[in-house]
């Protein structure tokens, strides 16, 4: 495999979508949580997320409201909103022999903080170490794309996370994005152990100048 070391985001328009294909669960409840935990505590490794409910008004802001944590068949989306940050959840982030593995982690990490104190461990930043693979690239979306020739979709990103119900396109919306996390650290882990990749060559300024003269045109 060829890893490029970028790509456009017009080129990532025309990909097909990219779907988490396992089952999502709504967490609701700390009761709900718990068992939610109990059966992520099982995995080695997941991937996280976060959402929160934009804010359209000046000066105003929102606590995170949605915790996403996946494995490769189920994702739980913790609406933090409703139950707050669990104990089970903080000792599961806290947990050094579970690898969690997410992008803009201090972002997340961040706002969480906000809801309730605790020390996260065994983390892994994605923007980081997509770095050894020769990606330049840092958003979700463009790391995903080079690496698997889908696009993940961002239409329900500006949607009210604090909603009554989360709705279908939401909940998929948030388990694709925690799910993804996962999916691109497992291929480069793959990747890792049988060598089989190349790292594309930098492009030279005239190639980069043509690249963009071609979108500047493009009708």
């Amino acid at each position: 495999m060829i890893i490029r070391r970028s790509i456009d985001k017009e080129e990532v328009k025309d990909m097909p979508k990219a779907v988490f294909p396992g089952q999502i669960h709504v967490v609701q409840t700390p009761q709900e949580a718990e068992r939610a935990v109990a059966y992520l505590k099982s995995c080695s490794i997941l991937g996280i997320d976060s959402e929160t409910r934009p804010s359209f008004t000046k000066g105003q802001s929102h606590k995170v409201a949605l915790l996403q944590i996946s494995s490769e068949e189920h994702c739980f989306l913790f609406r933090l909103n409703l139950t707050g940050l669990t104990l089970p959840v903080i000792m599961l982030l806290e947990n050094p022999g579970i690898t969690k593995v997410g992008l803009s982690l201090r972002d997340d990490f961040m706002m969480l903080h906000k809801r309730a104190p605790f020390e996260q461990r065994a983390c892994i930043e994605l923007q980081e170490y997509v770095r050894t693979f020769g990606i330049q690239d840092k958003s979700l979306q463009k790391i995903y794309a080079i690496l698997f020739k889908e696009k993940i979709s961002k239409s329900q990103r500006l949607s009210n996370w604090e909603a009554e119900v989360l709705t279908p396109s939401q909940q998929q919306y948030a388990a694709t994005d925690a799910w993804a996390c996962l999916n691109i650290y497992n291929r480069l882990q793959e990747l890792k152990r049988t060598g089989d990749f190349e790292i594309a060559p930098e492009a030279t300024k005239e190639e980069v100048i043509t690249e963009n003269d071609k979108l500047t045109n493009r009708p």
